[in-house]
């Protein structure tokens, strides 16, 4: 193996150096789009074992020399790090030739293929593991190279100026020419105006035209448009515009683009001609009536099939003071339209009224327009005029407008009648007192409204000249809501409804001072067109209705009785102590009683012990007592109160009477206030001494433990008399004297 180096070593050595490279000069100067053949012949003595590459290089200004392509010792082909796609999609491919010599050619060359091309040639010899080494080289300039930009040599020109008839056909042609058209893609496009017409790409596919518009190849760089049964909208300016593509496979790009002179293109048409009148359907005689003008299409002549009429309408407002009208000049103002198909095209100050339906733009025949407007306003009085537009079909596919005619104006007026209001407040329910009801109608009349809405505040002041306040309001959509003169708690006490077309009622619940005043109805009428907001006409304050009460307060009384005033002990006393109430009697809600019971233990005293009282809470409290009997409480109803003394000793005797303080819900001042304390009369109680009952359980006692001794004596009588005095000697008895011993 050491030996095998030595050798491949010696052998570099003593080889001579026979490479030779001889290139051929390119072609100096090569147009966009061309193709660059590279030859360059690489030659050494046959009889050296050595083998051969070829290297093609590019040299610009400014940038270091890149390789393109190199053919290796070994017959692989190897490409520079930017060659690589060109080569694979054909951009670049080896021509062989049959002198030997290594040929490359460039093909759609661009700018930035000009340079300095150079040709490397290498020798080579073949090392042991495969191992390839370079032991000579040689580099030499092959020729510059420049490239000759499309956008100097393209050219475009279309022919030529026509005038036509309707249903003509139109043709032109479009000549592109340039100094290396056969490796040029061309893409052609026909413009009208500036608009895209028609288009044939580089693949010949054609494209954004339509079965009446054509564009045909005739030959190389001449391109033909066709137009079948020319309209009126086929005329205008047209022009050719034409690019150029460089490259091929997935390698194409824009070399140049240029548009020619623009041709005119005259359509001669006969206009269609008719008549247009305006007439009013229906007039207002005051505000709030409906309105409806019409626009009627006569004589029509020269319409061509297909053709469709279209209609704006038009508003110029009277001279004069504005008032409310939408504006204040005599500017004529767009009040809608409706194209050849149909569409509404709303004004701007007419667009909310047109989206509600309160303004209705129609076609009821095919020659008639309507203009309706539901409820006419005083802003609506002025001059109208319609303009009707004929449409025939264009070569786009929509429609284009050919006639137009507009009527004279046609005023519409009225005597504008101011509307006015009236409102009548009436007392229903007259509040007398604290704590009362008060209710008041309000009554409204009006004159030239059309179907008006109301809205109402009732307001309040205490006297003629202090501040005025609401107390709630009513919007025309029936909305409620409260003013700031109302207090939060007691909202629940008023009430504001509508109770017919023209009535509205006023209730409030449980008047106090702070109430008292006077009171009205702030009526505004509003009116309104279907979909849009309400609109203010006019307003009117009704006369005013006064709540002047006098407090009195409600009178108590208080009594006292019992079941029974006499009963022994241990038996359990009831006493009542009854309260009731007269005058402005509040609700049982709002009142309550601080009641306290009192005994007078001897008779005509002046000085009461207290025994239990209950505050007006409910809480009671029971004084300390030293006697066995105990005493309770009770509420039986709102006016009602009982003492129960259980178990009643001697002790309990003696007066017995109940004091009271009222406490109620002022309907006038919303507090609670307490009344005059109130003393009942006097229920003398008796608990007797019990004689029987104290003696006879001792005289029932004694009896029976007499009875028990005198038995007990006798008893031990007896057997005393049985045991101590009986005779012991015994004397038998004859038989003889049988009937003696029976007898005895």
């Amino acid at each position: 193996m050491e030996y095998l180096s030595l050798l491949l070593m010696f052998l570099s050595m003593v080889i001579a150096n026979t490479l030779k490279v001889a290139p051929e000069a390119p072609e100096p100067v090569v147009p966009e789009g061309g193709d660059i053949t590279l030859s360059c012949n690489v030659t050494r003595h046959f009889t050296d074992p050595t083998y051969l590459s070829v290297t093609w290089s590019l040299r610009r200004p400014g940038i270091p020399l890149v390789d393109i392509l190199t053919v290796g010792p070994d017959g692989d082909v190897v490409t520079g790090s930017g060659s690589a796609q060109r080569y694979a999609d054909g951009g670049l491919r080896l021509a062989n030739r049959r002198d030997g010599a290594f040929g490359l050619v460039v093909a759609g060359v661009t700018q930035a293929d000009a340079g300095m091309y150079v040709c490397t040639g290498r020798e080579w010899i073949h090392e042991e593991g495969g191992q390839w080494k370079n032991i000579m080289e040689k580099t030499v300039e092959m020729g510059a190279v420049a490239v000759t930009p499309t956008a100097r040599s393209l050219s475009v020109v279309a022919k030529s100026n026509t005038t036509l008839n309707i249903d003509d056909t139109l043709t032109l042609t479009c000549l592109v020419s340039a100094g290396n058209l056969a490796s040029l893609a061309l893409e052609v496009t026909w413009l009208v105006d500036g608009r895209t017409a028609v288009s044939l790409g580089r693949d010949g596919v054609v494209s954004n035209g339509s079965p009446s518009v054509g564009l045909e190849r005739l030959g190389p760089g001449e391109f033909r448009l066709v137009v079948w049964g020319v309209r009126g909208s086929d005329k205008g300016m047209y022009s050719c515009r034409v690019r150029a593509w460089v490259g091929g496979g997935g390698r194409w790009y824009q070399a140049a683009e240029k548009t020619s002179n623009p041709v005119q293109v005259l359509v001669t048409q006969i206009k269609p001609n008719f008549a247009v009148t305006l007439t009013p359907s229906s007039t207002p005689q005051v505000t709030g009536d409906p309105t409806e003008l019409a626009c009627h299409v006569t004589n029509i002549t020269h319409f061509l099939a297909g053709g469709r009429l279209g209609v704006a309408w038009e508003y110029t407002p009277l001279p004069g003071p504005p008032g409310d009208r939408l504006t204040t000049t005599q500017t004529t103002l767009p009040i809608g339209s409706l194209d050849a198909h149909g569409n509404l095209k709303s004004g701007t100050l007419y667009r909310d009224r047109l989206e509600s339906g309160a303004i209705l733009l129609t076609r009821v025949e095919p020659d008639t327009f309507k203009l309706r407007f539901l409820r006419t306003q005083e802003v609506d009085m002025g001059a109208y005029a319609c303009s009707v537009t004929a449409w025939t079909p264009s070569r786009q596919g929509g429609m284009e407008k050919v006639a137009e005619f507009l009527t004279p104006p046609l005023t519409v007026q009225w005597e504008a009648k101011r509307p006015s209001l009236t409102a009548v407040a009436q007392r229903v329910r007259e509040a007398v007192a604290g704590g009362a009801t008060f209710e008041m109608s309000c009554t409204i009349s009006h004159v030239h409204l059309q179907d008006p809405g109301y809205s109402v505040l009732v307001q309040t002041q205490e006297s003629l000249d202090s501040a005025t306040r609401t107390v709630l309001s009513l919007s025309p959509d029936s909305v409620l809501q409260h003013g700031g003169a109302t207090d939060p708690n007691r909202r629940d006490s008023l009430v504001l409804t509508k109770t017919g077309p023209a009535e509205f009622r006023f209730r409030l619940a449980g008047v106090q001072q702070a109430d008292r005043g006077f009171y009205w109805c702030d009526i505004t009428a509003w009116t309104k067109q279907p979909g849009q907001a309400w609109t203010k006409a006019v307003s009117a304050k009704s006369n005013k209705v006064q709540i002047n009460f006098q407090e009195t307060g409600p009178t108590f009384a208080v009594a006292i009785r019992s079941d029974t005033t006499t009963l022994y002990p241990w038996e359990t006393a009831k006493m009542v102590c009854a309260l009731s109430v007269s005058g402005a009697s509040p609700k049982s809600d709002d009142l309550a009683y601080e009641v306290r019971w009192y005994l007078t233990r001897l008779r005509g005293g002046n000085k009461g012990t207290l025994l239990a009282s209950v505050d007006r809470f409910g809480l009671v409290k029971k004084e300390a007592r030293n006697a066995s009997s105990d005493v309770s409480l009770e509420r039986t109803d709102t006016h009602t109160y009982a003492l129960n003394i259980h178990a009643t000793q001697d002790s309990d005797s003696g007066e017995y009477h109940c004091q009271a303080t009222p406490w109620y819900l002022s309907a006038s001042t919303g507090a609670w206030t307490h009344g005059a304390e109130l003393t009942s009369t006097k229920v003398f109680l008796t608990v007797r001494f019990p004689m029987w009952d104290s003696l006879k359980l001792p005289l029932l006692y004694g009896s029976v433990a007499s009875v028990s001794v005198g038995l007990f004596s006798l008893l031990l009588g007896f057997i005393c008399a049985h045991c101590c005095c009986r005779n012991t000697t015994h004397t038998p008895r004859s038989r003889n004297k049988l009937m003696d011993l029976e007898m005895d």
